[in-house]
């Protein structure tokens, strides 16, 4: 299970970070598309303060969604659920349960990921065997990141120098942060390959044509 979600997390390129949503399942096909048609390539539940048994109800939808179109589920900090639900990823922020304790708790094939805001937590991240795919940012100012400051474009360009996407061996990262088709051409100018977008997709008017048409230029790069 583990090698097979090292596969699909090698291949990904549009990761989405979602709330639930009224139509949740239409709007996860839409977004998710047809086998080899190109869309999300992983889908991370995220809504702060959802009752735990609505987190599993959601999590569960999408990875119905998902089922035989090679999408993976994440959930977001909560290991409990993690396990309950068998979902493939686990991501933890920098201030969530370190990824040695949640590797304890979720067992040897869940993937684990990790967000990162500076060089040194980027460095810390690649370095450590219990995290599976890095993310970096937010490179752009988000209404989703409160709070949070942009860390601007050098943060990306220190990860693909450190880890070249698609080199044998690299550990996959994603840039975070006001990602979408206004930005994407700069993001991808820093040699970065993969992306986490919010509102790109849950406020387009045509979800299901806004995924193809960033996870073409995803992929022809």
């Amino acid at each position: 299970m583990r090698a097979d979600r090292l596969r699909r997390l090698a291949d990904a390129r549009l990761y989405l970070c979602t709330p639930r949503r009224v139509e949740f399942g239409p709007f996860l096909d839409a977004v998710i598309g047809p086998p080899g048609r190109g869309g999300v390539d992983l889908v991370q539940l995220r809504e702060k303060n959802l009752e735990w048994a609505d987190e599993v109800r959601g999590l569960r939808e999408i990875a119905a969604a998902g089922a035989g179109r090679d999408a993976l589920v994440s959930a977001n900090d909560r290991a409990d659920l993690t396990a309950f639900t068998g979902v493939d990823i686990l991501h933890v922020g920098q201030d969530d349960v370190p990824p040695a304790f949640a590797r304890r708790l979720v067992g040897p094939d869940v993937l684990i990921g990790q967000s990162t805001h500076s060089p040194e937590q980027f460095l810390a991240a690649l370095a450590d065997p219990d995290v599976d795919y890095v993310c970096v940012g937010p490179v752009h100012a988000t209404p989703t990141k409160q709070g949070r400051p942009p860390v601007g474009l050098g943060l990306p360009r220190l990860a693909a120098r450190h880890a070249p996407p698609f080199l044998p061996g690299a550990k996959p990262w994603f840039v975070t942060g006001g990602v979408g088709p206004d930005t994407i051409d700069d993001i991808l100018n820093t040699g970065a390959r993969r992306v986490v977008v919010v509102r790109a997709l849950t406020a387009a008017e045509d979800p299901a044509a806004s995924a193809a048409a960033l996870a073409r230029r995803l992929r022809t790069g």
